[in-house]
């Protein structure tokens, strides 16, 4: 996200050219593969795709789109729809991810399941689920509603699983994403003039700043972590970008490397400092997401490590006095997590199949991306000849989307690596920047996890 200038990407294939070429999981199959020896939940209706003919239905859909700019978008795709097909009604249930984390495999496994949710890639969520029987293969849908052409197959890949939850990217298909996503260096341009800095582009230059700005009296970052996530957004662009995309992305996808190697110790580290140094903003661990965005907008920090999904807050309440990098590492070129947002899928509950796959449909199609851009928010794929506004909020972001996606800088969320990397890493950073682990003592944590999964996998 350093590039501030016009978008010129395709309509299909944004993230097939991140993600076809890096070698960050083992090689994806298209979706429908056998992938593993259990069965999997089969649809009981004849696929339709007139959504008009389907009589009185009231679809229940879970959602995290909470934030302002996603949540926006939502409220108008779900009235759009409903105005389309006055048949079907969407009650909505919206929570946000850490609560939706802890919630859904209950509700999806209760007698009211919701019909629509949405499922969080890899391993401990949509891999569980997928194992429990809890998710309706959608690759039927996929190829009546042309998703399979819309989709760059790679992408696709994020959502397929076997049959059995088992291995991720082979299989079957569980669902489709609406958002592409990659987690940057949100920076405040008057702050950085009021210490004589310019906006960073590598983590070298990001590093220096530090110091000089707390010498200017200027808090250096903002940060808060009561709702966990956070964590692995800070840990895992600092590990990108010390690491590389090949390195960092073979750990989460279990193809090499430990977290004891010297990378990611040396970005435990870098955390570990930040918090002694009082670079991270004293009791961010008290401190929720939402408030620490609000602080970074009122001037509380030069600096914010946060996702491309908080674009319309901070531009609504910063203007042009907000920037946003994707900072280079190793490699010299831009290098962070990102990929795609949460994959809407269809339960296995649900008595009405074909009007889900139609909601899924009309929310992810070429006029909901439209939808989306105008709400702020950044599509996996853009609506056709769509541009952004140079030296903009948004223009820095689809400048360095496209960046890391055609520079192969794209590394999956750490949280992937296994069913229970979540909970192991969330606690770990929260210890590590708390000072209750020391760098070794998180490294180790995360190593004992990844092996123990790895043995049984």
């Amino acid at each position: 996200m350093t590039v501030n200038g016009e978008l010129a990407l395709p309509r299909r294939g944004v993230l097939a050219l991140a993600l076809g070429s890096t070698a960050l999981v083992a090689a994806a199959c298209a979706p429908g593969g056998s992938g593993g020896s259990a069965p999997a939940p089969t649809n009981s209706e004849p696929v339709s795709t007139d959504a008009a003919s389907l009589g009185e239905v009231t679809l229940t859909v879970w959602d995290q789109n909470t934030d302002t700019g996603i949540n926006d978008a939502q409220t108008e795709l779900n009235a759009q729809f409903m105005a389309a097909y006055p048949n079907i009604t969407i009650n909505r249930v919206s929570r946000s991810f850490a609560d939706l984390k802890t919630t859904l495999k209950l509700a999806l496994s209760g007698d009211d399941a919701p019909d629509v949710v949405q499922a969080n890639q890899g391993y401990p969520d949509m891999g569980a689920f997928v194992e429990a029987g809890l998710l309706l293969p959608v690759d039927d849908w996929a190829e009546a509603y042309g998703w399979t052409e819309r989709y760059p197959e790679d992408l696709l890949s994020l959502n397929t699983f076997s049959a059995d939850g088992k291995t991720w990217r082979e299989g079957n298909l569980y669902g489709v994403s609406q958002t592409g996503e990659i987690v940057g260096l949100y920076y405040d341009k008057q702050q950085l003039s009021q210490a004589g800095l310019s906006a960073p582009v590598t983590f070298q230059d990001f590093e220096a700043a530090l110091p000089v700005l707390q010498a200017a009296g200027l808090q250096p970052m903002q940060y808060g972590d009561a709702d966990k996530s956070p964590g692995i957004h800070l840990f895992g662009a600092t590990l990108s970008a010390i690491a590389g995309e090949e390195k960092a992305g073979d750990l989460v996808s279990g193809k090499g490397g430990a977290w004891t190697d010297p990378a990611p110790l040396e970005a435990a580290t870098k955390l570990s400092q930040w918090a002694a140094q009082r670079y991270l903003p004293e009791g961010h661990n008290g401190v929720s997401k939402a408030q620490a965005v609000t602080n970074f907008s009122q001037g509380q920090g030069a600096f914010l490590f946060q996702g491309t999904w908080q674009q319309a807050i901070l531009q609504q309440a910063m203007g042009d006095r907000v920037g946003f990098v994707a900072l280079s590492g190793v490699d010299d070129k831009p290098e962070t997590l990102g990929g795609v947002g949460l994959a809407w899928a269809i339960t296995s509950k649900t008595a009405n199949a074909n009007a889900a796959a139609a909601y899924i449909e009309f929310i992810t199609n070429a006029a909901a991306s439209q939808v989306l851009v105008d709400t702020g928010n950044l599509p996996v794929v853009l609506p056709e000849g769509y541009t952004a506004p140079e030296g903009t909020l948004a223009g820095d972001i689809v400048g360095q989307w496209r960046e890391v996606s055609t520079g192969g800088g794209l590394v999956p969320y750490l949280d992937y690596a296994t069913p229970t990397f979540y909970d192991t890493l969330t606690a770990g950073v929260q210890q590590l920047t708390g000072g209750q682990f020391t760098p070794e003592q998180f490294t180790e944590s995360l190593q004992e996890d990844y092996a123990d999964f790895l043995e049984t996998r």
